[in-house]
């Protein structure tokens, strides 16, 4: 797998999506991914609060959450059915403004694909919109996809055999967030610029199905549901 970052000229709010990744990324083989920040499909979307201050950056977390719950540093917040940090909101690239996540990323990815599959002209494309995220107990921050369209997102080993011939009972690899992580480590987190990264040769199948769902799960299945019931309780709850 290979991935290489773009560097770019800067994003600003209203600024065309398509035209800003073509004005980039000149050429896309066949089977290649896409990553791209969330922050710039949001400017493009207008996902946009003016001005910053700590009144407004609290209302519009609130407004972004399920749940959210004030800890030592900031928000940790329920969103887009995702456990992230103060619900994706920050200023970072928004010159004064608050920026949010994009209403509707998978949609968002969706109409970038098909716009770029038709510049490109490639049959297979993937498209992953990427945040910023943490891990329990682990320092620094990974990427987790927000959005993702044109390839399978999970690979599921649930009845394959492992090394030994035991039968796997409940194995699976997130495909759509290792892709953004991978994607981000090219990109950087500070003022490298480059919101765009190009991942070929991956191994990962590529479909037309839509994707919408498919990394979520109940939160009554998921192993740290202990964990989120006691967050809950103590969470300031949206009005």
């Amino acid at each position: 797998m290979k991935i290489k970052p773009y560097k770019t000229k800067l994003f600003h709010e209203g600024d065309d999506l398509v035209s800003f990744v073509i004005s980039a990324i000149k050429k896309v083989p066949e089977a290649s991914v896409i990553v791209i920040a969330s922050k710039i499909v949001a400017l493009a979307e207008g996902c946009t609060v003016y001005p910053y201050t700590k009144e407004t950056f609290e209302k519009l977390v609130e407004r972004e959450s399920t749940w959210a719950i004030r800890t030592q540093k900031t928000w940790l917040t329920e969103s887009r059915g995702m456990i992230m940090a103060s619900a994706g909101v920050d200023e970072s690239n928004g010159n004064g403004k608050l920026v949010f996540l994009p209403k509707d990323p998978y949609k968002s990815a969706e109409i970038l694909r098909r716009a770029l599959m038709k510049i490109y002209k490639v049959k297979k494309l993937g498209i992953v919109i990427s945040d910023s995220g943490l891990l329990p107990l682990r320092r620094g921050v990974i990427a987790q996809a927000i959005g993702y369209d044109g390839f399978v997102g999970v690979r599921d080993y649930v009845g394959k055999k492992d090394l030994f011939g035991r039968k796997l009972v409940m194995s699976s690899t997130n495909i759509a967030d290792s892709l953004a992580t991978a994607g981000s480590l090219s990109m950087g987190e500070g003022d490298e610029r480059q919101p765009l990264a190009l991942i070929t040769d991956a191994p990962i199948v590529f479909t037309n199905s839509p994707q919408r769902g498919i990394l979520s799960i109940e939160a009554k299945d998921d192993m740290f549901y202990p964990l989120f019931q006691s967050l809950k309780h103590n969470a300031k709850k949206k009005k």
